[in-house]
């Protein structure tokens, strides 16, 4: 039998069998649009079964005709229900709906935008201070070399630079080969196959090839550092180390950051080789370009400052993508899912300061002329 009601004068008959199954087509609206009195009569004296989802129906259905000022009265329980409906009263709690959810509210847009921002600011002050601190170790460091952990430092560039060569090599090598591709058969068409040479030559080593590469080293190094930390942080190492007096932006810091710093231009270098390489193939087998003919045009249409000017990034990018996996690597709280939400804000917010400065970076030097 299903769950039935029926409207009689300032009642509401309650018979059938209410549960969890013969309830789901009912909504509490269907009750309130019809009560119109300031008081609600339910009447459970022909009422068959109920179970705990049948209670809460009514429980919630009480609740809306309170909030709209009308009182209820249950009647005919018999005393089995009845103790159903105590038990359910004392641990009812009843989330509204918000029914003004798709509607567009000024106030919480411009509370969640204060919120919002004065979080930012947190995380920029936090931020500032780490640089800072980070900056104060460095110089300590070159005023002693002996507290600059060198071992650490070979240990973190053959991990964060060294072993991400094969990708690096592969991706290079890609994006010269699709440069190269796409401009052939358009330059092809207004007989200018020799200006694949510009096109290449200007375009990876000034932008392409520096770019992919901190991608991909921030990808790999900024989730590989911020993971470490957090271990060392959950695991109380770093704790360890501060209370038995060792700085640990010495220990953890310094030698993360510099390994990028220092071999992020030798890595981009190799990757400007390999995507113009890639790009001298294409231009053989497509344009009939010989290598000869490459290298001979390369050095008349690229000027050293293109690659100067790819190079220069690469440090800054290495310093980037170091400072801030190991600034969220201390962020880390003491929960292993907390590695992960961390690990996944590193990598998302190292890509996206890596475009960012790339992008202020050729702005500036456009408005300046080079």
């Amino acid at each position: 039998m299903n769950a039935n009601f029926k409207f009689q004068k300032d009642k509401i008959l309650i018979f059938g069998i209410w549960n969890k199954t013969s309830i789901t087509k009912l909504k509490t609206h269907d009750f309130l649009s019809k009560i119109s009195n300031t008081q609600c009569v339910f009447d459970f004296s022909d009422l068959e079964e109920i179970d705990m989802a049948g209670v809460r129906f009514f429980l919630a259905l009480e609740f809306d005709l309170k909030k709209n000022n009308i009182s209820v009265l249950k009647q005919g329980l018999n005393s089995r229900f009845e103790k159903l409906f105590q038990l359910c009263e004392k641990n009812y709690q009843r989330i509204e709906n918000n029914i003004n959810q798709n509607s567009f509210d000024f106030k919480k847009i411009f509370i969640s935008l204060g919120i919002l921002s004065i979080n930012f600011l947190i995380i920029l002050k936090d931020f500032i201070n780490f640089i800072g601190t980070f900056f104060v170790a460095l110089i300590l460091c070159f005023k002693n070399p002996k507290n600059f952990r060198f071992v650490s430092f070979l240990y973190h560039i053959e991990n964060s630079a060294f072993k991400a060569l094969p990708i690096i090599i592969l991706t290079a090598m890609l994006i010269g080969i699709v440069l190269a591709y796409q401009a052939a058969y358009q330059l092809a068409q207004f007989g200018a196959n020799i200006f694949i040479v510009d096109l290449i030559g200007i375009s990876a080593t000034r932008e392409l090839a520096p770019l992919i590469t901190a991608i991909i080293i921030a990808g790999r190094s900024a989730s590989s550092y911020t993971a470490q930390i957090g271990v060392m942080k959950i695991t109380d190492e770093i704790a360890a180390m501060n209370t038995m007096g060792f700085r640990s932006f010495d220990f953890i810091i310094i030698p993360r950051v510099m390994a990028l710093i220092i071999s992020m231009p030798l890595i981009v270098a190799l990757s400007d080789a390999v995507s113009i390489l890639g790009g001298m193939i294409i231009a053989k087998i497509n344009l009939d370009i010989s290598f000869s003919e490459f290298i001979r045009r390369f050095k008349e249409a690229v000027e050293l400052k293109q690659i100067i000017i790819g190079l220069a990034k690469a440090p800054m990018f290495g310093f980037l993508i170091g400072a801030i996996a190991c600034f969220n690597g201390f962020k880390v709280k003491n929960t292993t899912q907390s590695i992960g939400i961390y690990t996944t804000k590193s990598v998302v917010s190292t890509i996206f300061w890596v475009i960012a400065f790339d992008a202020l970076f050729s702005i500036i030097l456009t408005m300046a002329g080079i």
